[in-house]
């Protein structure tokens, strides 16, 4: 059995609630997870006070379970280099302070191979849609690039490793929202149906959900830990138990008068099988 904690918008800052956050801490030891995700926007505006907060909780992670960290929309600096015009590297900056120079990390543990897709990249001619005045800095775009390094990496996992791939914008539509967080979002359904994953976490819209792509990789969305969720849900993280036949993804939901997270009944998926060691290349 392999155990993975989502979790994903915490907006360390101004929106943060703290009451779930050390509920979170408290309770991913008893969960003893494989591994922990944090799926972006750890911060609210990309200031050192709040990488400093996000650090101090996901040391706490890391001291239960190997985890990882990629950037969101709101830790991305894009007002120092919009459009890249003075560099990538600048837009970056505090976030490889606080989480080192990998944008886009992996992990590879027993029977799991984690790769993560860099998709949030500020005000970006790749990321900007036909209504770029409504939301320049928040939709992303999936490079081709990272979508050939994940495949050339999930070739060489073990055959029967699962292959999961993070990204930090949903890669489904949102049920509320009826948004879709990447610019050019079907030919990145397409590039993500064919790197070889098995599941998909990813956060960003800030309402919880399961469902299939392409009707063989689950997505994994998870919600935020804020007060500004979609329809004033409750807040939810991610449990997901994996067999060698099943995907079980269950939405823990925060309870705000008990202030604990209650988890919900699992949406069950079959596991994608992998037929020969050889990957399928990105379309």
């Amino acid at each position: 059995m392999i155990r993975l904690v989502q979790v994903s918008d915490l907006h360390f800052g101004r929106d943060v609630d703290l009451d779930q956050i050390d509920a979170l801490a408290a309770l991913v030891p008893e969960l003893a997870p494989t591994a922990v995700v944090v799926a972006g926007d750890l911060t609210q505006r990309a200031r050192h006070g709040e990488f400093q907060a996000a650090l101090a909780f996901v040391k706490d992670l890391r001291k239960t379970a190997p985890t990882l960290v990629i950037p969101g929309n709101h830790d991305v600096q894009w007002w120092a280099s919009p459009f890249d015009l003075l560099g990538v590297r600048r837009k970056y900056t505090k976030y490889r302070i606080y989480f080192g120079e990998d944008l886009a990390p992996g992990l590879a543990l027993p029977g799991v191979a984690i790769e993560s897709l860099l998709t949030s990249h500020g005000v970006a001619v790749g990321s900007m849609t036909w209504k770029f005045w409504r939301d320049p800095a928040v939709k992303g775009h999936l490079p081709s690039a990272e979508l050939a390094r994940v495949a050339a990496r999930f070739a060489a996992a073990p055959r029967d490793a699962l292959r999961v791939v993070v990204t930090h914008q949903n890669i489904l539509r949102g049920e509320i929202s009826r948004r879709m967080g990447l610019a050019r979002w079907k030919a990145a359904q397409l590039g993500l149906g064919g790197v070889g994953a098995d599941l998909v976490l990813c956060g960003h819209d800030h309402q919880e959900g399961a469902g299939l792509l392409d009707g063989q990789v689950v997505i994994a969305t998870s919600s935020t830990h804020t007060g500004r969720t979609r329809g004033r849900r409750p807040s939810a993280f991610n449990l997901i138990d994996v067999s060698a036949d099943t995907i079980q993804v269950r939405h823990g939901c925060w309870d705000r008068t008990r202030r604990r997270f209650d988890l919900a009944t699992p949406a069950v998926f079959p596991r994608r099988t992998h037929l020969s060691s050889e990957v399928p290349q990105p379309r």
